[in-house]
């Protein structure tokens, strides 16, 4: 809970400043649009993710494997995490906050406030209504947390489109919020955690537009799931998890090509590729198997060399549904496919890399890092996405960039975007832990979880500047939260 002010800025206190909303300013807002919306997505984004990091370098050493088992083995760089000072609702929260704020929009012109995330602090209470303190008096707001694993970002941006093009859109912005934080117990999986919220306008006239054209695919599997609620650590099967995730690729890259272009392939039909990312290996091995794919569904008309390397897997005498655990053409799909990842994937790898996996906000996350990268040369291409949770859904849809028409704002453009997260500084700025200290945190988060009362043992100053975190838990499981200020504020 916060207390309620005029603007959003945190004074030198640390507590949330929220601008009032009036009725007549919710009620301006409020009218029945005269036609059907336009090129519908992503108008603005903003991200989160704590100050601290561990090395995965510095893990290896510190966890006695081999050399590259984390970095090279994974595919990651550094891994984010955070404390007993900040949890789901916090971070979602500081997302929230940067996306308002850099963005200048008014809380009275959002009609619709939806959440991804599977890090639950509460059964009931949702971390939406925590969010709804950053709202003023605007308490018109629809949406819900959306809870499926790692599908949950997507899910949420999926209603928040349905609302926008349905008859019962009142002309006002949706934001989505998506974000976890991502802890295993010690062990081999530990590394493959992380921490990350991003935050999205939703509109019309968007720069990121999302096609309504897409295909999902679910089962009912045990690949990962969290049946122990006094803890945060997951029950994971990493070898299911993986073939279900690619099963999914296949699925739903198939039947995509299928519904927009036939005829098309990974490199006829797209320019850029994001997926969600568990750890970048796996990533690796996805732009492989679309390449597989392209093989599969046209084995003598495909690219002649991807046609030569993958013979003896033709599906006249290799049935794909076999594939999954052949390391033979996991071999050769990474042999193929290395060009393509680089120039069509790797830009949006960057941020995951660096932070960890986020859950529902890695998708999202790998589109931050294409835009941060790319910027307004995105405008024109055709970005491929999948989304996937564990349990298991996934869905395949895409991303056409374009410059939004004279009568949007300026900040909403694929350049302004990425000029207003400025990720690559804000990498940069972040305090690089020890092995130990990373230990220490996550034992602390382990021993207090669900504690009540409890009054957070590390200092605010292990939270970066200007976000949100817990001043206290008191006997009733009232989280009280309060903003850090940003340094020029205390000064």
């Amino acid at each position: 809970m916060l207390s309620r002010s005029t603007s959003i800025v945190a004074r030198p206190a640390g507590r949330l400043i929220v601008r009032a909303a009036g009725l007549a300013a919710v009620r301006a807002v409020h009218t029945v649009p005269a036609e059907r919306p336009q090129n519908v997505g992503i108008l603005a984004m903003d991200v989160y993710f704590p100050q601290r990091c561990v090395a995965q370098k510095d893990l290896e050493v510190a966890d006695g494997v081999s050399e590259g088992k984390y970095r090279i083995g994974l595919g990651q760089e550094r891994m984010a995490y955070v404390g007993d000072r900040e949890d789901v609702n916090s971070i979602a929260m500081s997302a929230v906050h940067n996306l308002l704020s850099k963005y200048n929009i008014d809380p009275a012109l959002v009609g619709r406030l939806e959440v991804g995330t599977e890090t639950l602090v509460d059964k009931s209470k949702s971390t939406k209504t925590h969010i709804m303190e950053l709202f003023g008096s605007n308490t018109n707001v629809e949406g819900v947390t959306s809870i499926n694993a790692c599908y949950g970002g997507t899910a949420a941006i999926l209603n928040s489109l349905a609302w926008i093009e349905s008859s019962a859109w009142d002309g006002r912005y949706a934001v989505v919020v998506c974000g976890d934080i991502a802890t295993y117990a010690a062990g081999p999986a530990r590394p493959t955690g992380g921490c990350g919220a991003v935050a999205m306008l939703i509109g019309p006239d968007a720069p990121l537009p999302i096609s309504t054209a897409r295909h999902s695919h679910a089962e009912h599997c045990w690949d990962f799931y969290k049946p122990e609620m006094h803890s945060e650590y997951p029950a994971v099967d990493g070898h299911l998890s993986n073939t279900i995730y690619l099963r999914s690729v296949d699925v739903c890259y198939g039947n995509f090509l299928d519904k927009t272009t036939p005829a098309g392939s990974t490199r006829k039909t797209f320019d850029y590729l994001c997926f969600h990312s568990p750890y970048n290996k796996l990533v690796v091995k996805s732009v492989g198997r679309l390449l597989y794919n392209d093989f599969v569904r046209n084995p003598t008309t495909c690219d002649p060399a991807l046609s030569s390397a993958l013979a003896q897997w033709h599906p006249d005498s290799v049935s794909p549904s076999t594939t999954y655990a052949d390391r033979g053409l996991d071999t050769a799909l990474k042999k193929a496919s290395a060009e393509v990842y680089n120039a069509m994937c790797a830009p949006s790898a960057q941020l995951s890399k660096e932070i960890g996996n986020s859950y529902t906000g890695a998708l999202w996350m790998n589109l931050v890092s294409l835009v941060s990268n790319v910027r307004a040369d995105l405008v024109g291409k055709n970005v491929f996405m999948f989304s996937y949770g564990s349990g298991s859904l996934a869905t395949a849809f895409s991303i056409m960039a374009r410059v939004p028409s004279a009568a949007q704002k300026p900040q909403f453009s694929c350049q302004a975007i990425a000029e207003t997260i400025d990720l690559h500084a804000r990498l940069s700025a972040r305090t690089e832990m020890s092995p130990a200290e990373f230990t220490a945190a996550l034992l602390l988060r382990e021993t207090s979880h669900g504690a009540a009362p409890y009054a957070p043992t590390e200092a605010a100053e292990t939270v970066t500047p200007g976000a949100f975190y817990i001043d206290e838990i008191n006997s009733a499981h009232h989280r009280i939260y309060v903003q850090r200020p940003l340094a020029d504020e205390v000064r």
